[in-house]
């Protein structure tokens, strides 16, 4: 956040965030292993409701709206692009207005090439217009990032959509757009994080074809693509034997959609799960048993070493692939820091996506 940006109200939040942080280090990834005592609980059978479900769920104490998109210019350079709007309770009880809010936002915005990586990182307040999301018209928002409909908006597919970020030295301003419906992950949207009860409401939107602008220290180039914009929220997603997770978004070259995560838990007995997603939109559930994700290859980053290339094996798909990342330095070095970046994967497979690697 440049220094002209910081406000009272971005400070306020800002600090409430770090304090979070720091509190986390030695915990799980973004402390959110902590019990949820208090907050509204993730339950198996929820109805969702378009488009009320795109906008906020202050009863559950964390949630978040993120787009990764995987673009080429022109050229036929290959780029990366990621928005994420955060919203995270302090504490629970009846949602407060004005400054007494206990609603706090951040969001990260990032670009990738293979020859360089940008981050920007911004907090708000809620409950004094600085951030927030509303559902119909659908609009989610911190200062200038936003993410908001587009005439002839279709709740159902959350198409069309523009979509923009702006920092220091990069920027991008996108029009996404979707001819299929959302897709529930999990068991109708009910998402299990551990064989507890560790779990989130969960749903995507896979099938985004991407058009806009990209620039990088003022360099504007047109793009084109692909996204996924994932809709998340829980109270308690990590147990407390679990330090963070590896997130797959994967788009297949033949029109197919997949989604794998795997939580690492302190026994090595790690939980997986994903969701093959075929290209008319209909889902079919992948079991722990179902899924292997191998790390091949690790990249020094922060004084850390993190598992950039990947092996993944689905037999009962008959899918076997290489994951490599477009810019092994794609460390998000923000008041959580993770690695986030653009992948391509060839094997049975081809194809492109986005790796999301939390709490190394």
């Amino acid at each position: 956040m440049s220094a002209e940006r910081i406000t009272r109200r971005a400070f306020a939040a800002g600090g409430a965030l770090l304090a979070l942080a720091a509190k986390a280090r030695a915990q799980g990834f973004a402390g959110l292993e902590q019990k949820a005592d208090g907050f509204a609980r993730v339950t198996p059978g929820r109805t969702f409701s378009f488009p009320a479900d795109h906008g906020p769920h202050p009863e559950f104490r964390i949630e978040w709206w993120y787009v990764t998109a995987n673009l080429r210019d022109a050229a036929g350079t290959a780029h990366g692009a990621q928005w994420t709007l955060f919203r995270q309770a302090l504490q629970p009880g009846t949602n407060l207005e004005g400054w007494a809010t206990q609603q706090v936002w951040m969001a990260h915005a990032a670009v990738t090439r293979a020859d360089t990586h940008r981050t920007a990182e911004t907090f708000a307040r809620g409950g004094v217009g600085q951030a927030g999301v509303e559902a119909a018209p659908f609009r989610a928002w911190i200062d200038a990032w936003q993410m908001r409909a587009r005439d002839g908006f279709d709740a159902g597919k959350v198409t069309p959509l523009e979509l923009t970020a702006s920092a220091a030295d990069f920027s991008y301003a996108l029009r996404l757009t979707a001819d299929r419906p959302l897709v529930l992950q999990g068991d109708g949207g009910f998402s299990k994080k551990s064989e507890r009860e560790q779990a989130s409401y969960y749903y995507s939107q896979p099938f985004f074809k991407v058009v806009g602008d990209l620039a990088i220290d003022d360099k504007l180039a047109a793009v084109s693509g692909l996204a996924w914009m994932d809709r998340e929220w829980s109270s308690q997603p990590l147990a407390a034997d679990q330090s963070g997770w590896d997130w797959f978004a994967l788009h297949f070259d033949g029109g197919e959609k997949l989604m794998l995560y795997r939580m690492r838990q302190a026994d090595g007995a790690h939980y997986a799960s994903g969701n093959f997603i075929a290209p008319d939109g209909k889902a079919m559930l992948l079991a722990t048993d179902e899924i292997a994700m191998t790390p091949k290859g690790t990249t020094e980053i922060a004084g850390r070493k993190i598992p950039t290339a990947w092996h993944v094996a689905i037999p009962r798909l008959k899918l076997s692939i290489d994951c490599a990342p477009l810019n092994a330095k794609s460390w998000m070095g923000t008041s959580f820091a993770y690695w986030e970046g653009p992948i391509s994967f060839a094997g049975s497979h081809r194809g492109a996506g986005y790796l999301e690697l939390t709490g190394y």
